[in-house]
């Protein structure tokens, strides 16, 4: 087929190519949010689109280290195919790789013509319908950290801290902890790339970086978030160094979070959702567009300023906080975060700005009123974890039910709070015991997801403990 044959699509290849632009890269995330993908020289874009891209059904049961988990629906069935279209919509040129533009790609199976079983996009899409059917538009600012590494030929692993010995250099930006300079190149590369990037620092431990994403509807900024993740990544090979999102790469640091600041707006007002929750917990402001959606948390007469829907949301997320943390703390690697004096929650329950909290509710109200859920860590797919919040939520908005008190002062006190699993075996059978949360996520994907990761863990449980390192590392 060629561009003739598809005359509405003349004008987008015409674009691209004015633009030196001569092959789009299609990427869809995995079951662990790692990009898939494939590129396609702009002339044969037409074909792409109309008829899709055939991948390997299985690409989503594949480990980090390219075993093939039994899964239904892979091995079992023979390794049949799903159809990937690319969704031009979501094009955008890659600063640091001329003539290649990026685009998101629509998963579906070809024998039904309906979303795949397993794409993390379409369960976050069916999650955000059911919110829509509740009358709310979920709006989330997600906040990521990472670990910036370069070779050591020395070292265990191959990979040492990107600063190694550099101490007390939380919340700093220039040479004093970034002697290569990494993160300004990489703030204004990923800006061009117009993924909603407002700022960075380094973080608290030598090599670790934070990155802020500008809030948006869900699934535009669990769009970002996915494409932040996959370009930190490639622009880190790029200085011949490693980025990884995995959840604690070493005893002697802290770990890596990735915390969702979450509001909703009216359903009504969906077209101003952007405009409608505060962004990162940096203080970005109340959005960048000019509608007038009404921030449905937000309600001056509510105990602690608080809407009943927004103290409900809370309810619903504490009330499946055991089964979220199996999605949001998705590794064996994940739990070795938690602990008292970590700043990573191992307690459900909230707190009104409070930071030991795994619920906390920041200070500002009016359209800025919003929470930030700070339970999960980096290695997250973020299609996952922004639904498992939604879901929580909206479970807890429809229940109508009121959380505890919140927490005061320093929290970490399991006398005053129940305990978060402490590993990931515990999580997943939460998850499978949570069938309220179930429902809402599709069993379908619950049993995949399951199964995957039970595999994950009876791997682990036959390696010692540097297969964490091998596992993890170079793909989250």
């Amino acid at each position: 087929m060629s561009a003739q044959d598809t005359p509405e699509l003349r004008p987008t290849m015409d674009r691209l190519a004015a633009d030196g632009i001569d092959v789009v890269r299609v990427t869809y995330p995995d079951l662990i949010g790692t990009d898939r993908a494939r590129d396609v020289l702009l002339d044969h874009l037409p074909s792409a689109r109309d008829h899709g891209l055939a991948f390997c059904r299985a690409v989503y049961h594949t480990s980090p280290q390219g075993d093939v988990v039994p899964v239904a629906g892979g091995l079992d069935a023979g390794l049949p195919d799903v159809t990937v279209r690319p969704d031009l919509s979501t094009l955008r040129a890659l600063p640091w790789e001329p003539g290649v533009a990026w685009c998101l790609g629509e998963s579906t199976d070809p024998a039904t013509g309906s979303p795949s079983p397993e794409s993390p996009r379409d369960l976050l899409r069916s999650v955000l319908a059911r919110c829509e059917q509740a009358g709310l538009r979920p709006v989330v600012g997600p906040e990521l950290e990472y670990f910036l590494l370069e070779p050591d030929t020395a070292a265990p692993t191959g990979w040492r801290r990107y600063g190694q010995g550099v101490t007390g250099a939380v919340y700093t930006a220039g040479l004093r902890a970034d002697a290569d300079n990494h993160l300004l190149p990489a703030l204004r590369r990923l800006r061009d790339l117009d993924i909603g990037v407002i700022s960075g620092n380094h973080e608290f431990d030598a090599g670790q970086f934070e990155i802020n994403l500008n809030h948006s509807e869900a699934m535009d900024a669990a769009d970002r978030a996915f494409l932040f993740k996959a370009a930190v990544k490639e622009l880190a090979r790029k200085e011949g160094k490693l980025a990884t999102f995995m959840a604690k790469p070493f005893n002697d640091a802290g770990g890596s979070g990735f915390h969702l600041h979450f509001s909703a707006v009216s359903a009504v007002s969906a077209e101003s959702a952007d405009d409608s929750a505060t962004g990162a917990d940096t203080g970005t402001g109340t959005g960048t567009g000019t509608g007038a959606g009404r921030n449905v948390f937000d309600d001056p007469t509510g105990a602690y300023g608080l809407s009943d829907t927004a103290r409900h949301a809370v309810a619903g997320i504490l009330a499946h906080a055991p089964a979220l943390a199996a999605l949001l703390n998705p590794t064996v690697n994940s739990y070795k975060r938690f602990g008292p004096d970590t700043l990573a929650p191992w307690l459900v329950d909230w707190g009104l700005d409070n930071r030991s909290a795994m619920v906390r509710v920041p200070p500002e109200r009016g359209c800025g009123t919003r929470l930030e859920l700070r339970l999960g860590d980096a290695s997250a797919n973020p299609y996952l974890a922004v639904a498992a919040l939604c879901a929580a939520a909206v479970l807890g908005i429809q229940d109508g039910s009121e959380p505890p008190a919140p927490l005061e002062g320093y929290g970490y006190d399991p006398e005053k709070s129940p305990p978060l699993p402490t590993t990931l075996p515990a999580a997943l059978d939460a998850l499978e015991a949570d069938d309220a949360l179930t429902e809402v996520l599709g069993k379908a994907f619950t049993a995949s997801f399951l199964s995957y990761k039970r595999n994950e863990v009876e791997r682990f449980n036959h390696h010692v403990t540097d297969w964490e390192f091998t596992e993890y590392s170079y793909h989250l």
